[in-house]
């Protein structure tokens, strides 16, 4: 049985304070190191996209500060320099030319957001990843810049909301003839899209960017119907792969993603990946995923670093994966995978009442469930799909569920 004193963590974001933490709360005593590419604490990136951006006096959404994860959690902290290789066989992780020797390491630096390549030499173009890219764009909308947002899946949509609350007018180009047709199919993706219309943001959708322009700064937008869209300030929310160029050559094996087994181990003796970066079999749904979202991040880092300091029998990521996005003043949920069969909603109706609630039936299983405003719903749903509900079940639980909701206001009514 290997004996872990040294724990090593890439990666200084949500994954990886969490696999700190769950170290620590495991009872773990030796020496943890946290390695993060960006100067910065730990931070939580879902704000920076929303309450960051509309507000000018929201301050950056760190998790601890340094006092405490250098005192109460005991961490060395390398911040400032990436990651730059992982040497299995000497069980050291690079920093430049420092290796930094581990027992066992969880793997969590992320991803990368994709940059338009059609903008590169052109200040005012922004993705949107980093509390530095927030910042910048911030600083943008502050100015007043006329916007444009390359990609209406949850980021540019966060992004155009955000802008919106600003008062700032925001063109939002979506190449698909429906947005987030992967996200959410495009049933839902067609109804989710009428929330931009309702406040004032112009979509379009089934045209591409053709060029941006501008002497040294961003100042159109061309797309390939012809039309020419002025913009001082471009973010770019065309997705984004994994952080995995610092491991290439270190004998793990990449395929979208760090592949793992349903136990988030690399292959490599003593090392475990969580967050973004991770390409894994998830027992829940018996195939091979990954996942850019908050909770499955939290999660995996858990169960990584549980792994990781041993001993013991190896604990499953069986997971139902959850995320949540905030679009003008509306939360939208969704809980299981939208691959899908069939979608039905079940609950509400977004125009009448400015909520929904859809399910997603694969074969004779729930899979999925999506709710607007619907927040006391969703998690109920993905308990239903963590247990294998079927299709009948969950349609049952919906029925219960409006039926509960028209005795209420019945009884309300009535003073009952």
């Amino acid at each position: 049985m290997r004996t872990v004193e040294r724990l090593v963590v890439v990666g200084a974001s949500l994954a990886g304070l969490r696999a700190v933490e769950a170290a620590r709360q495991a009872g773990f005593p030796g020496h943890i190191t946290l390695i993060g590419a960006e100067p910065h604490l730990p931070y939580d990136r879902p704000p920076l996209s929303k309450a960051f951006l509309e507000n000018p006096a929201e301050p950056a959404p760190s998790f601890r500060d340094e006092r405490e994860l250098r005192d109460e959690l005991g961490v060395e902290l390398l911040l400032g320099a990436p990651a730059s290789g992982l040497d299995t066989a000497g069980r050291a992780v690079l920093v430049g030319e420092r290796a930094v020797p581990y027992d066992a390491a969880v793997l969590a630096t992320g991803s990368i957001a994709r940059r338009p390549a059609l903008a590169e030499g052109l200040t005012g173009v922004h993705t949107l990843r980093t509390v530095d890219d927030a910042l910048a764009i911030r600083a943008a909308l502050d100015a007043g810049a006329r916007t444009v947002v390359i990609g209406a899946g949850f980021i540019g949509s966060e992004v155009a909301s955000s802008a919106r609350a600003r008062g700032r007018d925001v063109v939002l180009v979506e190449a698909l003839p429906t947005p987030l047709v992967r996200a959410v199919g495009e049933q839902l993706g067609a109804v989710l899209a009428t929330l931009h219309h309702r406040h004032g943001t112009d979509l379009r959708c089934g045209v591409a960017v053709a060029a941006v322009e501008g002497e040294g700064r961003v100042e159109r937008v061309l797309l390939s119907d012809g039309s020419v869209l002025p913009a001082d300030l471009v973010v770019a929310g065309v997705g984004a792969r994994p952080a995995v160029d610092w491991l290439t050559g270190s004998g793990l094996t990449l395929d979208g993603g760090v592949v793992c087994d349903e136990h988030l181990w690399t292959g490599a003796d003593g090392v475990y990946a969580a967050g973004d970066l991770v390409r894994w079999h998830n027992p829940a749904f018996g195939v091979s995923m990954r996942l850019e979202h908050w909770t499955s991040a939290a999660e995996q880092a858990r169960i990584a670093a549980r792994n990781a300091i041993g001993p013991g029998e190896p604990a499953a990521c069986s997971t139902v994966p959850y995320f949540w996005s905030d679009w003008y003043g509306s939360r939208i949920q969704l809980a299981g995978i939208p691959a899908a069969d069939e979608v039905r909603v079940v609950d509400g109706d977004l125009d009448r009442d400015g909520r929904l609630v859809a399910l997603y039936r694969r074969g004779d299983r729930l899979a999925g469930a999506l709710t607007v405003n619907g927040k006391a719903q969703v998690m109920k749903y993905r308990g239903l799909i963590q247990r294998e509900a079927s299709w009948e079940d969950g349609l049952a639980f919906a029925a219960d569920r409006r039926r509960a909701a028209a005795n209420l206001v019945t009884a309300d009514r009535t003073g009952v």
